[in-house]
């Protein structure tokens, strides 16, 4: 069988996106087509079973237990969805059972309150259930007992799959929700029937055929009653039952087992990138902590969310000095910040700009972290001219000279859309405050806070509000201090310093006195150089978890599609009719995928 071949490799394709919700539906979806267990040419066929519930209903009325039952529209050829199984029956749910049944009882017999909310959407999953008196729940609610399947009929309950056998009830009977669809089932078995309610056939179908307002949609009594429901033999219905049972206990455990797989997964990757950041550990206690780390983390990380904390790290462990070895040859950031220092003084003498004001070097232990030897903290203030335009939006225009706004400030990249133009006469009396030049940074106040990039534009440009330019006073590696303000040592520090709840920003004053950590010169280069290309290899393994994803996505649908296509056709012919690649392809694809080493 097809679905066999599903089930085999399943581990290939249980990391896919949704994979284990698609294959519970899956798995649904083949029990009520006849493809999860073998039909039988001894059992009774279904034809013989719908005689015996007609004639148990006619007897029920003529014994005045039941109502005569209301007609129902009789099923036509093309109502039905695909053949059915030798030996079993297209019917409908009216037909086999009773629908909507009442219950007489004493008013005071304890008996079972069920609500909506101890209905399950999952499959498996028992109905809860409130004991109460019989009085206090008879009217106004929906009635049911031992046995009886109820469906909820309202958005989203339906759609998300909300349907039960009752069991358990106190006193055998029971009222609840009176958004339920109930039916009383006779001679089939009623587990049975559930798989065909939490099909997607039957959910699918279902959600146009929806009556009412948005929030208030129900699923239309006809439908519940007159779908086209394919009915095995009953020998049959309890060997699918059972091996539906045994499927998604299987798929319990399977996923049981992949979240506790990704749990420890993910315990093991945070503990291996703190032990790398740890503010306490010596030189050699890093240099084993990061051998170990950086020789597992490619194996650890194994899904696109883990990417990022990864490339985090690699920030982190820049801007503490730990991913380059220092040099005691290099000149140490002092020395080259007292040139900065002077260029700032110079700039003042010769444009009296009244920006530029003398501020205080930050205290060494301003940053929450040792600064390795040779290194220094400086502010903002004392690197960059402030070159900002906050508190004011131009008049835009379709078309001009462009302007750059937060909007196209990412972080650690500029991109040009949204694209948005202000005219050139406006340009000339707009940027007033200075021009940024290639190799400055820009930095967002807010809406996003603290994203960073660096100036790539040579043609004329623009720069609206919630945009600061940094423009170094002298000689700085500006990708160096783009690194350093996408860690998380300032990122925190900058959102310490923020204001507002909801939309979180920050006014030039509380950032222009806040500390940078600077190596020497020579260093910032050496880290530029590594962090590009550990960024690059971070790019590389997210292409191959990406890729690594679509594999594992082809092949499901594959093997979906395959385990869907009745026995006797040729493989050929499915492969011609899939859109994605066999599985076969699709499963050596997946092997194929590999993820680049990282090392320092």
């Amino acid at each position: 069988m097809n679905a066999e071949r599903l089930l085999a490799l399943y581990e290939k394709v249980a990391e896919a996106e949704g994979a284990v919700p698609r294959l519970r539906r899956f798995v649904l979806d083949l029990a009520v087509r006849g493809k999860l267990v073998a039909q039988d040419p001894a059992d009774e066929p279904a034809s013989e079973l719908l005689k015996r519930i007609a004639a148990e209903k006619a007897r029920l009325v003529k014994a005045k237990a039941i109502r005569k039952p209301r007609a129902f529209s009789p099923l036509e050829p093309d109502d039905l969805p695909f053949p059915a199984p030798r030996g079993w029956a297209w019917t409908q749910l009216a037909e086999l059972g009773i629908i909507s049944p009442r219950n007489e009882a004493a008013d005071n017999l304890e008996a079972s309150f069920v609500p909506m909310s101890m209905i399950a959407a999952e499959y498996g999953v028992a109905n809860g259930h409130e004991p109460r008196r019989w009085g206090e729940i008879k009217k106004g609610y929906t009635h049911f007992a031992n046995g009886d399947v109820g469906l909820a009929k309202i958005t989203p309950c339906f759609e998300n799959g909300k349907s039960t056998v009752f069991r358990n009830l106190t006193g055998g009977i029971g009222a609840g929700t009176t958004e339920l669809h109930v039916v009383r089932p006779l001679f089939v078995d009623a587990d049975y029937i559930i798989l065909f309610l939490k099909s997607p056939q039957f959910i699918e179908t279902g959600i146009p055929r929806m009556t009412g307002t948005a929030g208030q949609k129900r699923v239309p009594t006809e439908y519940f009653t007159s779908s086209p429901l394919p009915l095995p033999p009953l020998a049959e219905q309890r060997r699918i039952v059972a091996k539906v049972e045994e499927l998604m206990a299987l798929l319990d455990q399977l996923e049981a087992a992949r979240t506790a797989r990704e749990g420890l997964r993910d315990r093991l990757t945070a503990a291996s990138l703190a032990r790398l950041t740890a503010p306490d550990a010596d030189v050699a206690e890093f240099s084993a902590n990061a051998r170990f780390a950086l020789a597992t983390l490619p194996a650890l990380t194994t899904r696109l969310d883990q990417i990022e904390p990864l490339r985090q790290t690699i920030l982190n462990l820049a801007v503490r000095g730990k991913l380059v070895a220092q040099d005691p040859t290099d000149e140490p950031a002092s020395e080259f910040l007292k040139q900065i220092a002077e260029a700032k003084t110079a700039a003042k003498r010769e444009t009296g700009d009244a920006r530029i004001k003398p501020a205080p070097s930050p205290a060494p232990d301003a940053l929450s972290m040792n600064l390795p030897s040779g290194w220094s903290a400086e502010s903002f203030e004392n690197l960059f001219l402030f070159i900002d335009y906050r508190g004011k939006t131009p008049t835009k225009t379709t078309e001009g000279i462009p302007l750059i706004t937060a909007k196209n400030v990412r972080m650690g990249s500029l991109h040009r859309t949204p694209r948005e133009f202000i005219a050139e006469k406006t340009f000339k009396a707009w940027m007033t405050r200075g021009f940024p030049q290639l190799g400055d940074l820009f930095f967002t106040t807010e809406a996003p806070l603290a994203n960073i990039c660096i100036n790539e534009i040579e043609e004329p440009f623009a720069l609206a509000q919630r945009v600061i330019c940094f423009q170094p006073y002298a000689e700085i590696d500006t990708r160096y201090l783009m690194f350093a303000i996408m860690s998380d040592v300032i990122q925190n520090l900058i959102d310490e310093h923020s204001t507002g709840l909801t939309a979180k920003g920050i006014k030039a004053a509380r950032l222009k006195p806040l500390p940078l950590p600077i190596p020497p010169l020579a260093e910032q280069h050496r880290i530029v150089a590594k962090v590009d290309a550990l960024m690059a290899l971070c790019d590389r393994l997210e292409a191959a978890l990406t890729t690594a994803d679509t594999t594992r996505a082809r092949l499901l649908d594959t093997l979906l599609h395959e385990a869907l296509t009745p026995s006797g056709r040729c493989r050929s012919e499915v492969a011609q009719q899939s859109p994605s690649a066999s599985a076969a392809s699709a499963a050596i694809a997946l092997e194929a995928v590999d993820s680049p080493a990282i090392t320092l």
